[in-house]
């Protein structure tokens, strides 16, 4: 690794570490001013007028029920289950909607069983239909559950709430024998007189999002709100930074998405607007709870329906596409200047990782083969930069007499530089225009493999659970910028990384025994970024440092063959030697390079 090989290599970290800490900064600056847009948007609308209160309904033995109110005022709470194997939900007939939805083949990091939400608190959903004059709402009420089967070998269930003669409110929800997505549907029976008098139908949905990870700090740091424009325009806002948003424009679907698991409510015509309130609780059981407003468009019918679907289930980026409304899109995979990256991942990642996985029954195998692959799809530019390596290493004794004939004149030092390069035929940003090209590629399966569900709770060696970090030993304190805990991949990536600066080292051409001050402080940087990276990537997914532990492993073993049995460095200098012998042709960058030295050369004589 040459000079300018280093120099390319700090730049691309400087450019990375830059980016992440300014996209940081940026995006907080970016969501506090959409906070503030929702804050004043919220401020320019009209006060909404108190609904009517709801006559008492007697809900336990200890009061009187009148037995001539209708059955939607005097019934009683019971639990009603739908469950096709890989989701369960329970309904509760006081509201008619789902209160617990609990996903079959995954367990909690303690083991136990995992809900996306529990409770009467966890999750409700509640309609705000006006009935003779007055503003019923749907959670207050008592439904009459009836289940039947569908043909697909589902079950549907049709919830009904009798507000008055000839006028119900109807539910109907439909489990496919097969998936996680419900769909549902609100009808509205003989309500045409009061439905003419209104153009929207408010809805409110309440959910809790359950601790079911190991770190409730990265949970929180991944929990986001997401929705889709009916237009098609994709958005979110994690909830510790922007926990309030007003929509109003059609909205097609809102999620409440945690790490690994969301819960989405999709309209078939579409939200006529939106909102969501996201808070933080102290209850460490609970990631966070998010309160969401709809209001749905509105026709006098008789018999008024409004069809909607609700996906509760994982982050798996095959699942979420097969439903072919951009769900995919709340996996980040890439976004801000990086957001090319996602490409990488959809076109080559993802169904390279999925084909292994086939085969391969262990993640940490699969991890191994992906870096493989990635390494020789992109083992044309590692010989590239190591061939440019080589080039200067031939070329580093005329260097060495340059830098002792010019000493500190740099103006004359760079002219004679590049007079140098020229003659030889040697690209002096040989060695970093590969490394550039193999970063795209780097920040790919630094963003995938965090967000990949397969990984969740799968073990390898030591670790438990690939998805998060690895520990082996807990300090019960925290330290500044490290944690509370010692990881041991990241240890071994940090070292094995330290290990490649020392191997590379001798390879290059402007260290030892250069007189810059310049390249004696680069000797220095491939020593310190590893260190600095020690911290940040403590807390990361082990899955993650695993990966680079094992490619920084292969580069040694790759670095090794490629200098000592492919480049042959005395076939290199002979070329360079012919080279000198052909006419040298100046590109117009290196035309412009020269006439700017020389015309600061001559301003730097005339000064003198």
């Amino acid at each position: 690794m040459d000079r300018n090989s280093i120099i390319g290599f700090v730049l691309l970290v400087a450019l990375g570490a830059g980016y992440i800490f300014w996209n940081n900064h940026e995006q907080k600056l970016y969501l506090e001013q959409k906070h503030a847009d929702s804050v004043a948007m919220a401020a320019n609308r009209k006060p909404v007028t108190p609904l009517p209160q709801q006559a008492a309904v007697a809900d336990s033995a200890s009061r009187v029920v009148d037995s001539t109110l209708p059955a939607a005022f005097r019934g009683s709470e019971s639990l009603v289950t739908l469950s096709n194997g890989e989701l369960s939900l329970q309904f509760s007939t006081k509201g008619g909607y789902p209160v617990q939805a609990s996903l079959d083949s995954f367990k909690t990091y303690s083991g136990g069983q995992l809900s996306i939400f529990k409770g009467n608190k966890g999750n409700k959903l509640s309609f705000s239909v006006p009935v003779n004059g007055k503003t019923l709402l749907t959670d207050q009420l008592y439904f009459t559950p009836q289940i039947s089967a569908l043909p697909d070998g589902g079950k549907q269930l049709r919830m009904t709430a009798t507000v008055a003669n000839g006028q119900s409110i109807v539910l109907d929800y439909a489990l496919p024998a097969k998936g996680y997505m419900m769909t549902a549907n609100l009808r509205l029976i003989g309500l045409q007189q009061d439905l003419s008098g209104i153009q929207n139908i408010p809805v409110s949905w309440h959910t809790e999002v359950l601790h079911t990870e190991k770190d409730l700090k990265n949970e929180r740091m991944n929990m986001q709100v997401h929705y889709r424009m009916k237009d098609g325009d994709h958005d979110y806002f994690t909830v510790s930074r922007t926990p309030t948003k007003s929509l109003d424009q059609p909205v097609q679907w809102m999620a409440v998405r945690s790490h690994f698991f969301s819960s989405v409510l999709i309209a078939d015509e579409g939200f006529k607007t939106g909102s969501f309130d996201g808070k933080e609780p102290a209850d460490t059981n609970i990631v966070a709870t998010n309160a969401s407003g709809f209001t749905i468009p509105v026709k006098a019918s008789n018999d008024f329906s409004f069809g909607f679907r609700w996906y509760m289930g994982p982050n798996d980026y095959k699942v979420l596409k097969s439903y072919k409304i951009d769900m995919e899109e709340m996996i980040p995979l890439g976004f801000g200047i990086f957001f090319f990256v996602k490409y990488i991942s959809k076109w080559m990642i993802i169904p390279i990782f999925d084909i292994l996985s086939r085969f391969i029954s262990s993640f940490g195998l699969i991890i191994i083969c992906l870096t493989l692959i990635i390494r020789l799809f992109t083992s044309f530019f590692t010989y590239k930069s190591y061939l440019s390596s080589a080039k200067m290493r031939v070329l580093k004794p005329e260097l060495d007499e340059l830098r002792a004939k010019y000493g500190d004149n740099q103006q004359q030092m760079g002219m004679e530089q590049m007079k140098l390069y020229r003659t030889a035929g040697v690209n002096p940003l040989g060695g970093c225009l590969p490394m550039l090209l193999q970063m795209p590629f780097l920040l790919a399966v630094y963003y995938f493999i965090p967000t990949a569900i397969q990984l969740r709770q799968s073990h390898f060696l030591w670790s438990k659970d690939l998805s998060t970090y690895d520990s082996i030993l807990n300090l019960g304190f925290n330290i500044p910028f490290y944690g509370d805990h010692v990881s041991l991949f990241t240890l071994l990536m940090t070292a094995s990384s330290l290990f490649l600066a020392v191997y590379n080292k001798n390879m290059t051409a402007g260290a030892p025994g250069a007189n810059d001050a310049n390249a004696q402080m680069l000797k220095y940087m491939p020593y310190i970024m590893p260190i600095l990276f020690l911290g940040w990537f403590n807390s990361m997914a082990s899955g993650l440092t695993f990966y680079y532990t094992f490619s920084n492993l292969v580069s040694i073993l790759q670095q090794f063959i490629i200098q000592k049995f492919v480049i042959n460095e005395e076939k290199i200098h002979r070329k360079i030697q012919e080279n000198r012998n052909k006419p040298a042709s100046t590109s117009k960058w290196q035309q412009r390079l020269e006439e700017m030295q020389k015309a600061q050369a001559q301003k730097l004589k005339q000064k003198k």
